[in-house]
């Protein structure tokens, strides 16, 4: 159910700024550096798409080894997010931040300087690592930076560009490598990072001092990041290599099962239990596996079946993220005042109708009939993202929000990984058909749809305690 009290969150809740010790005033400048650094980390992650041929090229790599630039950084991002999280609920806010962006420079300047494979593929991972520790840190910045009143308009500057840069990832490679070299798709982040670090010096109060993670720490790293890499790697090989995909899958239960009877599992166990922060996970699990669903098939259904190139294809689908950046801050917006919950199911319910104007998927449309369609998807995405962020982030128990932030990157992550191999199942299946084609679309909108029913029926901690005085009101009365 959907609740007034939704609109107005009280302070002292889970996740209430008050709670935290939080600002008297908003700091919006803790808000903007949280979101450049997750715009930063987000452009890593597709940037270097355009320049593997020239790094191909000087570097003398093999041509079936270079998708390792790229699952270099995706896998510390998703391995270690969980450790991440439950690692930076216990250190200072500010040491947490230098120490993340202070790693992330200097790998990111090691791989502009990389003379081997080798060499670069360390750098891209220890990038990613420290990319998984912003991602989980910024959100947890971005909610005690301000209070609970403008808590979506935060997640709505975030939750915007973190999307926006992957999308624009490629491009702006594409113009570095071309005017610069390859190299300095990595060097850029150095200035960023040292103009995000001179923000926080200068707004973010001195607190708890950092400390070295201790061995189960470690040992929590290790188990994940086994797990995540067997995950991605049986999805790389969906449907063009038998049954080994499968196979692959397995190999992560196990290692799941060990990591959840650990006892350094209880607080995202405790985390998912916490009243309202099972519909946020669970609709944006949902909601990016669409996303990735979409993003795989359509520029197939645009090359073989409207005969369109790639230029086309590039433009036509950047009106999804383009929709998403017109809506996103308009949902942090209308989240403050009219609802979080309002909000993000209002969302999902746009998104939702997007993806069924998308289902025919029909030879005869030109490609603006495919683009206004695109772009009512990607207006009901950006109106879902920072009010279902916002939702999470303010249930969340005080000590447990980058965990919170943690455990919504490792959902998302998930997602646009997932989206791909469902969608080459379902297209496989039908022998790589058009009924294929609008198989995956229907997938994708049922993944939407359901995500709207979670969020209809998640209680958020306000009307768990509405609720529970209502029992206990009526157990006096009789």
């Amino acid at each position: 159910m959907i609740d007034e009290t939704d609109s107005r969150q009280n302070p002292a809740q889970p996740g209430g700024a008050q709670q935290q010790g939080g600002p008297q005033k908003n700091q919006w400048w803790i808000v903007i550096a949280a979101a450049l650094a997750v715009f930063m980390a987000s452009v890593d992650m597709s940037i270097v798409n355009v320049a593997l041929p020239a790094m191909q090229h000087d570097l003398g790599i093999d041509t079936s080894v270079t998708e390792w630039v790229v699952l270099a950084y995706l896998l510390p991002l998703a391995g270690l997010a969980l450790p991440s999280g439950r690692w930076l609920d216990g250190v200072g806010r500010r040491p947490a931040l230098i120490f993340s962006l202070t790693g992330f420079a200097l790998a990111s300047f090691a791989a502009g300087v990389s003379p081997n494979l080798v060499w670069l593929i360390v750098a891209r991972l220890l990038q990613g690592s420290f990319g998984a520790l912003l991602f989980s840190l910024v959100p947890a910045l971005a909610t005690t930076a301000v209070q609970p009143q403008a808590r979506g308009r935060a997640m709505g500057l975030i939750t915007t560009l973190g999307p926006v840069g992957l999308i624009s990832g490629p491009g702006i490679g594409g113009v570095i490598v071309q005017t610069l070299g390859w190299s300095w798709i990595f060097f850029v982040n150095v200035p960023v990072s040292v103009l995000v670090m001179a923000i926080g010096l200068r707004t973010l109060p001195s607190d708890k001092p950092l400390r070295m993670p201790d061995r189960k720490w470690f040992a929590e790293a290790l188990l994940l990041s086994a797990a995540v890499a067997a995950v991605l790697l049986a999805l790389s090989l969906t449907a063009s290599n038998g049954p080994i995909w499968l196979l692959l899958a397995l190999v992560a239960v196990p290692l799941l099962i060990v990591w959840l009877r650990m006892p350094i599992s209880e607080a995202v166990r405790g985390l998912l239990r916490t009243p309202g922060e099972p519909g946020p996970h669970l609709s944006l699990l949902g909601a990016a596996t669409a996303i990735g669903v979409v993003f795989f098939i359509t520029p197939y259904f645009m090359q073989q079946k409207l005969g369109e190139s790639a230029a086309v294809i590039g433009a036509t689908v950047l009106l999804f993220p383009l929709g998403m950046a017109i809506t996103g801050p308009i949902g942090g917006f209308l989240g403050d005042w009219w609802g979080s919950q309002r909000t993000a199911v209002l969302g999902t319910i746009l998104f939702t109708v997007g993806l069924v104007l998308l289902i025919p998927m029909d030879s005869s449309w030109s490609v603006g009939d495919l683009a206004w369609r695109l772009f009512v998807a990607g207006c009901g995405n950006g109106l879902f993202n920072a009010p279902n962020m916002a939702m999470a982030m303010s249930s969340a128990p005080p000590p447990l929000l980058a965990t919170t932030g943690s455990s919504t990157n490792l959902a998302r992550t998930m997602g646009f990984a997932l989206g791909p191999a469902l969608a080459t199942l379902v297209w496989a299946l039908s022998s790589y058909s058009s009924a294929g084609i609008r198989g995956a679309v229907i997938l994708a909108t049922v993944l939407s749809a359901l995500s709207v029913l979670v969020l209809l029926r998640t209680r958020t901690p306000n009307q768990t305690a509405a609720q529970e005085e209502h029992h206990q009101v009526e157990e006096v009365k009789a």
